[in-house]
């Protein structure tokens, strides 16, 4: 019986199925030794299935590229914005952010994260 490793990146587990494939293991045994080790937190025979592929085609890279996606909404100058009101006024309160700038938020969860991070950011 194998030691099961808790918690391993993602990477950790693609770096295994780049090197087991470059001692020509196949897919499916591939994931068998990963289902030993990883035990549930085990990549998928699909996706193992994937990334041998992917090697195969020239991938070296085992971590994650970049992604487009929906950018985030909290940046630099909003949190300078946020700061700066908070300098000013140190009893604020969510709803006051909001109103100053409610065009910057879709949501009062993100005007919370920013409040926070301008919150500790005061010194």
């Amino acid at each position: 019986m194998f030691k099961t490793i808790e918690g391993a990146a993602d990477c950790e587990m693609r770096s295994v199925i780049r090197f087991l494939n470059a001692r020509n293991v196949l897919p499916s045994e591939i994931h068998h030794h990963i289902c030993q080790v990883y035990g549930d937190n085990a990549m998928s025979d699909g996706m193992v299935r994937k990334r041998v592929r992917l090697f195969n085609e020239g991938r070296e890279n085992v971590h994650d590229e970049a992604r487009s996606g929906h950018p985030s909404l909290v940046n630099d100058d909003l949190v300078r914005k946020v700061n700066e009101r908070v300098r000013d006024d140190r009893r604020f309160t969510i709803s006051d952010l909001s109103l100053h700038f409610h065009s910057d938020f879709k949501d009062s969860m993100t005007l919370s994260v920013v409040a926070n991070i301008a919150g500790s950011c005061i010194l």
